[in-house]
């Protein structure tokens, strides 16, 4: 038993070493565009031309700062970023407020016609965002929100908001009814009853949902294509303005790129812990 047990434990370690290096291996190569940008965001564009960013493990003299030197100087790519910031932060707080909200009133709350008006909020799961662009951009247009950072927040707030109150009224229905049964007991309204017992219990789900519309508006390009203008254009607008007719702007071009891959990055690893949390909530049920 002892030797079995024993050759047991080693088959186990030898089988979990493999996966680690494994994992290992799939994330170096998941790292190497991120690495190859950065490496050649500190490059020159002359050196860029020459010879692929791998040659700077061999020439480290290659490496320069005066591309992002270049890149702070460039007041359309700065303001790009601030404008992304003004668009991706509010439409992500809006979306995970009102879903928040609603999600706990098609849970728990009893209303007129409330099968019939989640059943709503579902179908518009299937509405592609091609479908409304026009529609949405004449009405912005007659509205004055057209080519507005406004503009663009209140459409991504729009479709973020089916996606976001189904998946936080099935986490909410998952409560136990005894725990909020017990909160009222206490005495405890339903916005109290929300805040200090829903809230904290829904703290995973909701980190998972800020992720995943964080992300997806970061990203976004087809939306401000068609609804900013100049003075409102997201980075990801910003860089392909940079695009040269005979050529790129690379200088420019790499390490806005390489900040706009970036702090999407950073944002997902700062929350990771509560991002698989909240993937994972639904699966021990």
């Amino acid at each position: 038993m002892t030797a079995k047990s024993l050759g047991g434990r080693l088959v186990g370690w030898v089988s979990g070493s493999l996966v680690r290096v494994f994992l290992i291996v799939v994330g170096l190569f998941w790292l190497v565009p991120t690495i190859g940008l950065l490496l050649s965001s500190l490059r020159s564009p002359e050196d860029m031309n020459a010879s692929g960013w791998w040659t700077v493990f061999t020439e480290p003299a290659q490496l320069t700062v005066d591309s992002y030197d270049k890149l702070l100087n460039n007041s359309d790519i700065t303001d790009s970023i601030l404008n992304t910031v003004l668009i991706t932060v509010p439409a992500t707080i809006l979306v995970v407020i009102v879903a928040a909200l609603a999600g706990y009133a098609f849970a728990w709350m009893e209303f007129p016609g409330r099968d019939w008006w989640f059943l709503a909020v579902v179908g518009l799961l299937v509405v592609p965002v091609q479908v409304a662009l026009i529609p949405i951009a004449e009405l912005f247009g007659k509205i004055g929100l057209f080519g507005s950072i406004l503009g663009v927040v209140l459409f991504h707030v729009g479709f973020g908001l089916p996606f976001a109150v189904f998946l936080l009224r099935n986490f909410f229905a998952e409560i136990p009814r005894e725990l909020l049964e017990a909160a009222r007991l206490d005495g405890a309204g339903e916005l109290r009853l929300f805040a200090r017992v829903v809230m904290p219990l829904a703290a995973p789900a909701i980190a998972s949902l800020a992720i995943f519309q964080f992300l997806w508006v970061w990203n976004d390009m087809l939306v401000a294509l068609v609804f900013t203008d100049a003075g409102s254009q997201p980075i990801t607008v910003a860089l392909q303005t940079q695009v040269r007719q005979f050529g790129n702007n690379i200088d420019v071009l790499a390490p806005g790129a390489f900040i706009s891959m970036v702090i999407p990055l950073v944002v997902f690893f700062a929350f990771q812990r509560q991002f698989v949390s909240g993937v994972m909530a639904g699966a021990v049920k």
